[in-house]
């Protein structure tokens, strides 16, 4: 699990599993995933509250999407440089 779109996915399946009438999912089992859940998402903003105060303009690991890999974000003279996929963006400051 390694994005905002997986940790959904689970919470979702843990939902379901809770209300199967046949054969429903531990309360314990299920309050352990709910505090896991939240540790990611406390660390997730962490990690934004983060990049906000350093001036870095990528998007966190936790929202890109499946394998896609994060924007190295640089600081210039100038403004920013982020590179992504091979592709290069220089934005001017300002």
């Amino acid at each position: 699990m390694a994005n905002i779109d997986a940790l959904r996915d689970h919470l979702f399946a843990t939902l379901a599993a809770l209300r199967d009438p046949e054969k429903p999912m531990d309360i314990d089992r299920a309050k352990a995933v709910s505090d896991v859940a939240q540790t990611i998402i406390n660390s997730a903003k962490v990690e934004v509250d983060f990049m906000r105060q350093t001036g870095q303009t990528g998007s966190p690991r936790f929202l890109l999407a499946a394998g896609q890999a994060p924007a190295e974000t640089t600081a210039t003279a100038t403004g920013t440089k982020e590179v992504s996929c091979g592709v290069t963006r220089h934005r001017l400051g300002g």
